[in-house]
């Protein structure tokens, strides 16, 4: 071991000492809440820059302030403690406006992801009982499709939040901007006690069956999480400014870029859309020292062509995940950074890891308990022994994680009881234990020197959930849609490997129905571009003569994954929808070689 490495982790200490006391457990009723945190910034940093947007930029005193009036006239519309009122809108300034109003008044929102449209859209404003929407101008065609669903009739009031100008507030919506012009500034009465016990925010995570289901979030849970990110990961403070495009629906944006801001009084500049080309002249004009990151981003930025130069720039910060091993030492010296907080977690899960030591290639460590468990793949199940209990992974071997449900690693759950009961795991090692399912594969590695802390690797997500485009896809809500389509028998849907890119592209094999010789492409297209988000849409399609399943009729996709797309390996009919396509259509042998070669722009 060398005395660089020694010195290196040992200088973390200090940092692990302060994380650990921000994230003690506290009393259910403490008061505390991240509109709180906001109100505290505006008196002790009246003047100091809070956000930069699009030419636009306020300091913590105005961004209080709007704050507060937007709270104010959602009070006078009836919006009270315990509500939920759901929130659909691109990031912008007003989006952290309402945000922090809806704090304030102990109102849960309901941050849904301005890619829903339609069914799915209506979806999550039904499972939350949401009885107020507001939603931005720019998501106005998509409110407009779903207002008169019958399963939303128990909403109250449609709230529009004006944009760029270009459409007027309908007459069925009320406009915020106007209602607000004339409130009181003054922070609302309710704001004071708010606890850490109540609940915040519902945050929308596709599982492992059905529709995108919503997560408890706590004001306790985001509190020590942008704790975690302020203190353990970016380590900043109000001379920082933060680079934040990733979307305030998701809580890495959100939980991670925002809440360091309201923690530390950090400046955040605000993209609605992460942009290549704009990123690093952004990031020197306006003196960006952090950046919030997915793998995605990190791939693209360093295929774009290197000036040489690209390291002369303030941002020394990133924290993220997804950045995988093969470009972390790359992307590190072309842009010149010194330090990556790789991290681990889910919006609705009671642990995570962060990589708090600065180690290469990890996910860092965690010290809520947690555990490995033996998990066959193929068969996609947990491996027990004679007595029926779990196996304990080795080091090195990549084993189903499970955190430890206790009094102070909760796991709140989702607004459906019986939702929350499907990932959690009982009986783990001894009769009684309750063990949240992550449905995420890790494994142990060795980094060196790391104060006697183990480190992972992300491996894989297991069963009917996979990851592309930033986004989690459930291959049952894929599959309930393409089984509309009145050519398909039955459908199995599984994600697969796609060279240079980062998570797994979606792909369908098909059973046709009976007496159906081919497949409408252009008919299933548009379903398919109707009915599902673009993350969500399977790329690559493969017509089977019959369909494998297990004896529990459970569809096997095991070998269906490690054939993927490749012609070499499957003679049965494929097509695919190509990058910046909308229509299925035949994938030739060229095209193929294209995509397995890393060479196909996805």
């Amino acid at each position: 071991m060398s005395i660089k490495n020694l010195t290196g982790t040992l200088g973390h200490v200090p940092t692990l000492i302060a994380l650990a006391k921000a994230i003690k457990p506290r009393p259910a009723d403490t008061l505390d809440s991240f509109s709180a945190r906001a109100e505290a910034l505006a008196k002790k940093y009246p003047d100091r820059s809070a956000v930069v947007f699009e030419g636009s930029e306020l300091t913590w005193k105005e961004l209080n302030a709007l704050a507060n009036r937007y709270a104010h006239a959602l009070q006078g519309l009836g919006l009270k403690p315990g509500d939920c009122a759901a929130l659909v809108m691109e990031n912008r300034i007003e989006f952290l406006g309402t945000l922090i109003a809806l704090n304030k008044l102990g109102v849960i929102a309901a941050l849904i992801n301005t890619n829903l449209k339609g069914k799915a859209l209506a979806h999550c404003m039904t499972i939350t009982d949401a009885r107020w929407c507001l939603y931005g101008e720019e998501r106005l065609s998509a409110i407009e499709e779903v207002r008169l669903e019958r399963s939303l009739d128990s909403l109250k009031a449609w709230i529009y939040v004006p944009d760029l100008g270009e459409a007027d507030c309908p007459n069925w919506s009320t406009n915020l901007a106007e209602e607000s012009e004339l409130e009181s500034e003054a922070n609302p009465a309710q704001s004071s006690r708010n606890t850490i016990a109540d609940k915040a925010l519902y945050i929308f995570t596709s599982g492992t069956t059905g529709m995108p289901k919503a997560a408890i979030m706590s004001n306790r849970r985001f509190l020590q999480s942008s704790q975690m990110s302020s203190i353990g990961g970016l380590r900043c403070d109000v001379n920082d400014r933060i680079y934040l495009c990733l979307p305030l629906y998701h809580g890495t944006g959100l939980f991670l870029g925002a809440g360091a801001a309201f923690n530390t009084g950090a400046s955040i500049f605000l993209r609605r859309k992460f942009s290549g080309s704009r990123f690093l002249p952004e990031v020197r004009e306006h003196g960006a020292t952090c950046f919030l990151y997915i793998g995605e981003i990190c791939r693209y930025l360093l295929s774009t062509p290197d000036t040489g130069e690209d390291f002369k720039s303030p941002l020394t910060t990133i924290m993220g995940n997804g950045l995988r091993p093969d470009i972390w030492a790359a992307f590190k010296d072309r842009f010149g950074i010194q330090r990556v907080a790789e991290f681990y977690g889910s919006s609705e899960g009671n642990m995570g890891f962060i990589n708090l030591l600065n180690k290469d290639c990890t996910i860092g460590t965690g010290s809520l308990p947690h555990t490995l468990v033996k998990y066959d793949v193929d068969a996609d199940e947990v491996i027990k022994d004679a007595k029926g209990r779990c196996i304990e992974a080795k080091t090195g071997e990549a084993g189903l994680l499970l955190g430890k449900i206790t009094e102070f690693t909760a796991f709140e759950g989702y607004t459906s009881k019986e939702a929350t009961e499907q990932k959690i795991m009982r009986d783990v090692y001894k009769s009684g234990d309750a063990w949240f399912n992550t449905g995420d594969l890790l494994k142990k590695v060795d980094v060196g020197f790391a104060l006697g802390l183990p480190h992972y690797q992300f491996v894989d997500r297991v069963g009917d959930t996979f990851r592309w485009m930033s986004e989690n896809v459930s291959t049952n809500e894929v599959g309930e849609v393409i089984n509309t389509h009145a050519q398909i028998k039955f459908s199995n849907v599984y994600g697969v490997e796609v060279p240079q890119t980062n998570g797994r592209a979606g792909m369908a094999a098909l059973l046709l129905e009976d007496g159906v010789s081919a497949l409408d492409l252009e008919a299933f297209s548009a379903l398919v571009c109707e009915q599902l988000p673009s993350y969500a849409r399977p790329r690559f399609l493969r017509i089977l003569p019959e369909m494998d399943t297990t004896g529990t009729f459970k569809m096997l996709k095991g070998e269906l994954r490690e054939q993927r797309f490749d012609p070499a390996k499957v003679s049965d009919t494929l097509y695919v929808m190509k990058p910046g396509s909308d229509q299925y259509e035949p994938l030739t042998d060229d095209f193929a070689k294209q995509v397995l070669a890393g060479n196909s722009g996805y």
